[in-house]
């Protein structure tokens, strides 16, 4: 297994290009269409796009987890250990923040900004339940029987979910951290964060909670391997 520092980095790296790609792209799109689908539109395919790209290529490293909320499941699965958590949650959020700074950068935006952007209500919390559960069990499903489509089940069950939940799919604690300090169109304002991060876990370990039971082997199965 590569060492604890080389995997935090890769995870730090690859949340940085991941909310680069998410706030630049958003930058991008409404600068080149007043039409809010088409912005979303620009939005959602580069998100997705680089998904695949980042987990493909940094998986091997770390995991690409690139989200608080898949970490935490990892470590409740006992996949990772606790200090790893620690630190791969510090990292993501930090990764976060830069890559949404270089993404204001990039665009000779204010690098500081606060989001004025209202996401708020019952809508907005069950859509990123039901986003953040979605991503977690396309993953453990993923690891159960796909584990080499990994990255393109993640990166097509995002650019779904930016169009079939209200909230446009955060599905990550740190994405929420990190737009609340975009006052862009991928923002959220900071007073809502909470809410989303809430939600978010709650339907990561939601997800972890159905697929330990839904994705089990056959009993018969599991006594063979234990057998062997």
């Amino acid at each position: 297994m590569t060492d604890l520092r080389r995997r935090l980095a890769a995870e730090a790296l690859g949340t940085a290009m991941l909310f680069a790609t998410v706030v630049g792209s958003g930058i991008m799109a409404s600068r080149l269409t007043g039409d809010v689908a088409l912005s979303l539109l620009g939005n959602t395919i580069p998100t997705g796009a680089i998904l695949v790209v980042l987990i493909t290529t940094l998986g091997p490293v770390s995991g690409a987890h690139f989200n608080p909320a898949v970490t935490l499941v990892f470590g409740l699965r006992r996949d990772i250990g606790w200090l790893a958590v620690l630190g791969y949650i510090t990292v993501q959020i930090l990764g976060g923040l830069a890559g949404t700074l270089v993404a204001h950068a990039m665009f000779e935006l204010p690098l500081l900004q606060v989001s004025a952007t209202v996401r708020s209500g019952q809508g907005q919390w069950l859509a990123e339940l039901v986003a953040s559960f979605g991503l977690v069990f396309t993953i453990l499903a993923g690891l159960r029987f796909r584990s080499d489509a990994i990255p393109w089940l993640v990166g097509l069950y995002i650019t779904a979910a930016y169009w079939f939940t209200a909230s446009t799919s955060f599905a990550n604690p740190a994405v929420a951290i990190a737009r609340a300090f975009s006052n862009t169109f991928a923002g959220i304002r900071p007073s809502d964060v909470p809410a989303f991060i809430a939600a978010e876990l709650a339907g990561a370990l939601l997800a972890l909670a159905l697929a330990g039971w839904l994705l089990a082997e056959p009993k018969i199965l599991t006594e063979m391997k234990a057998a062997q």
